[in-house]
């Protein structure tokens, strides 16, 4: 790979330059913002929620949910099996994800999703779009939810 460097005057006589960042540079940044973080969240949450439903011994449907600050569950992955829509299966998995955020002390759920998956199926189910935008040269729009609990 090729390094990248770009330098940029900062108006005080010094040259800053825009470098790529290795594995190491990276966490150094993710640390440090972390300590940045500590002095706006006065406590710390961890857990998650990763739960799945299976039929006679075959996984149809999960989700994959981790705290992040401020007692909010954020939601990466919800997937059923196409036959399998429609029928329950992801609300079942919605609602037993939500009994376990409360009883973790989480107090809002966060999700996003794209125009093809599943938007009206979080609006069925009480989450509020507080947020989306579209992108028409590929067509696709993403759509940002969220819901008190």
């Amino acid at each position: 790979m090729q390094l990248r460097i770009s330098v940029i005057n900062n108006g005080k006589g010094k040259n800053m330059r825009i470098i790529d960042l290795n594995n190491e540079q990276v966490d150094d940044i993710e640390e440090r913002l972390e300590d940045f973080d500590e002095k706006y969240i006065t406590y710390k949450m961890e857990g998650s929620v990763r739960i799945g439903i299976e039929e006679d011994g075959k996984l149809i449907a999960g989700l994959d949910a981790v705290v992040t600050a401020f007692k909010i569950l954020y939601v990466s992955t919800v997937f059923v099996d196409e036959n399998y829509r429609r029928k329950g299966a992801g609300a079942m998995l919605i609602k037993e994800m939500e009994k376990r955020a409360k009883a973790m002390g989480v107090n809002t759920i966060r999700l996003d999703t794209f125009s093809w998956q599943g938007k009206d199926f979080y609006e069925a189910l009480g989450y509020e779009a507080v947020g989306h935008y579209e992108n028409a040269e590929d067509g696709y729009s993403e759509y940002f939810f969220l819901k008190k609990i």
